[in-house]
C-alpha cells in the first residue's frame, strides 16, 4: 500500500470514528435531558404527594371526624330534650293563681 492509500483508510476510519462519536454525544445529551425531566417529574410528584398530606384527609378520617361530630350532636339534642322536660316540670309545678268568683 502506499502512503496515499494509507492516509486514505486511516482519514476514512477517523472519520468514521467522529461520525460516531458526534452520534454518541448527541444520543447522550438526549438522555441528560430526559433525566433532568424525569428528576424534576419526580421532585414535583414529591411536592404534589406532600400537598395532599397535609391538606386533605383519607377516607377513615374523614369517617371518624363525622361519626365523633354526629355523637356529640347527639348529645346536645338529649341536653336539649331534658331541658324541654325540666322546663315543662317547672310550668306544671308552679302554684296555679287561685282565681275569685265575684
Amino acid at each position: 500500500m502506499t502512503g496515499a492509500e494509507i492516509m486514505g483508510a486511516v482519514s476514512f476510519f477517523v472519520g468514521l470514528l467522529g461520525f460516531v462519536a458526534g452520534i454518541w454525544w448527541r444520543i447522550e445529551g438526549k438522555v441528560r435531558t430526559a433525566e433532568d425531566k424525569a428528576g424534576k417529574v419526580a421532585e414535583d410528584l414529591a411536592g404534589f404527594k406532600l400537598r395532599v398530606a397535609e391538606h386533605y384527609v383519607s377516607k377513615q378520617g374523614l369517617r371518624e371526624t363525622t361519626e365523633q361530630i354526629l355523637a356529640s350532636i347527639s348529645g346536645v339534642k338529649d341536653a336539649v330534650d331534658n331541658m324541654t322536660l325540666r322546663v315543662d316540670r317547672i310550668v306544671e309545678n308552679q302554684a296555679k293563681p287561685r282565681t275569685t268568683r265575684t
